[in-house]
């Protein structure tokens, strides 16, 4: 029985660079907001990533 193909990922390095980058765009235009603190959390999350 042939081995399954090794998963590839969903993301390249590239693309966490991006949504980091839109990520704090979007946290900066919601700031005043109660949810921006998930955004920034993500943000730093992202950061840790790519």
């Amino acid at each position: 029985m042939p081995q399954p193909a090794q998963a590839r990922p969903v993301f390249s390095t590239e693309d966490f660079a991006l949504l980091k980058q839109a990520v704090a765009h979007y946290a900066r235009e919601i700031q005043d907001k109660p949810e921006s603190s998930k955004f920034t959390n993500l943000y730093h999350r992202l950061g840790r990533l790519g």
